[in-house]
């Protein structure tokens, strides 16, 4: 039935059906103004593409790897926070979606199922999202059930010192529970996180560590040279701090930072193939999706999920070869150049067909 889907368009309409408006604004909003989520979209409609002709391109692959594991596409499964009440099945169906297409997945602490019932839900490789809501000691225990669990590696995330306002859902009255219990609980750990913390963590695992959460080369350094093994560039999809930058804005000053002393990916406003293309001509390893999995979820579970990805392999591997490369490897920083955006950025501008522009 998903084939039925010719674009992600049409996902996020059938999402809308399907979805409360709590849930629904949950899903599409920012913070505040929204100014920082809208600019993670215009990051990339800032940029074109150069494309190279007479290159032989019959033969395409446009996979890659990460920390040793094959994905099919650059695009990975973002950590997302209340899952659950996208689809019932929670970040397990999102972990048969990852096994299915083959990709990787990253799961929320905040989610449910559980950290194991999500593991064993689909048999691909994932990655434990952080979120530090407790003691050195109540940290420990988590990461030796994720290291139980078979996770690949965690990603601290360093970006939610405090609750945000997100006025979408407040209008609605329409609050996480977790959320609701973390405003009025005392200490606050992720308001207390810190190097020294950080570096503590590390001692918890053996495993690779990547950093989720960073938007300045200041930051980039010093996870470097805290032993960190990934940075993951991101703004939380807008929904923390409002007017900031971009996350593609701030992809270029982080690589270089980094020098290649640690990889790089990103999350924050990819919506199609081509923004995987400008992603990976600005440094970054591969990027991660949130709205766009949701959308997938709440349209039509696991099959809803994979149509999403099929559709964006298809974008991509059709821009590789209009830009003239053959392999991942080859996309570079001569393949895109500045370019004037042609519409008004938010969190469904991709879909220019869209009734009405957008869906609320």
């Amino acid at each position: 039935m998903t084939a039925e889907y010719v674009s992600n368009q049409q996902i996020i309409q059938a999402a809308r059906r399907n979805l409360a408006q709590g849930a629904w604004d949950y899903l599409v909003s920012g913070s505040e103004s929204e100014t920082t989520m809208r600019r993670n979209r215009l990051a990339f409609d800032k940029l074109g593409l150069r494309p190279r002709v007479l290159i032989d391109v019959s033969k395409l692959d446009p996979s890659t790897t990460f920390l040793g594991h094959h994905m099919r596409i650059p695009v990975m499964l973002a950590p997302i926070g209340l899952m659950q009440h996208i689809h019932p099945e929670g970040a397990a169906v999102a972990a048969e979606a990852a096994a299915e297409f083959g990709t990787i997945q990253a799961v929320s602490t905040n989610t449910q199922p559980s950290l194991e019932e999500t593991a064993a839900a689909g048999d691909g490789p994932k990655i434990f999202q952080l979120n530090v809501r407790g003691d050195a000691a109540w940290t420990r225990e988590l990461l030796d059930r994720v290291k139980a669990a078979g996770y690949i590696a965690i990603a601290v995330t360093v970006d939610m010192a405090l609750t945000s306002r997100r006025e979408r859902t407040a209008s609605v009255a329409w609050a996480p529970a977790f959320a609701r219990a973390a405003e009025g609980a005392r200490p606050n750990y992720l308001s207390m996180l810190s190097w020294d913390v950080l570096d503590e963590i590390k001692t918890m695992w053996d495993g690779s560590i990547m950093l989720k959460g960073v938007a300045t080369a200041e930051d980039a350094a010093l996870a470097v040279r805290h032993g960190i093994d990934v940075i993951w560039v991101s703004n939380h999809g807008g929904r923390q701090l409002d007017h900031g930058a971009g996350s593609l804005d701030n992809l270029p000053e982080i690589v270089d930072a980094v020098q290649g002393q640690a990889q790089v990916i990103l999350d924050g406003g990819v919506q199609r193939g081509a923004d995987v293309i400008k992603a990976l001509a600005l440094g970054a390893r591969a990027v991660a999706v949130g709205k766009l999995q949701c959308w997938g979820a709440a349209a039509a579970g696991k099959d809803g999920i994979v149509r999403v990805l099929e559709i964006l392999e298809s974008e991509f591997v059709s821009a590789m070869g209009l830009l003239g490369v053959s392999s991942v490897d080859q996309i570079g920083p001569a393949h895109i150049r500045a370019a004037h955006p042609v519409t008004l950025p938010h969190e469904m501008s991709s879909w220019v067909n869209m009734p009405k522009g957008r869906v609320i």
